[in-house]
């Protein structure tokens, strides 16, 4: 197994682990996630090839889209509300 696809294995574990955590609990471990995806995502394309990177990506914008939306909204100048 090549090493990105070790290090993806282990965020994926990571990933679920986060997801057990309470919503005030997940704001910084999965702040952190979501900007290493991009860069994970693109080691694995780089040694596996381009497809593996748009797949990845498709996962990741589904598992991220609520705090993708979230920074999509401030970046066009609206104040959306964070959970509680």
């Amino acid at each position: 197994m090549s090493a990105s696809l070790l290090i993806g294995a282990i965020y994926v574990i990571c990933a679920a682990i986060v997801a057990m955590l309470p919503i005030r609990r997940q704001f910084w471990p999965a702040g952190i996630m979501l900007l290493a995806a991009p860069l994970l995502l693109g080691f694995i394309g780089y040694q596996h090839g381009w497809i593996w990177f748009f797949l990845g990506m498709a996962a990741f914008m589904s598992m991220f889209r609520n705090p993708l939306q979230f920074l999509w909204r401030v970046a066009r100048g609206e104040r959306p509300e964070l959970p509680k």
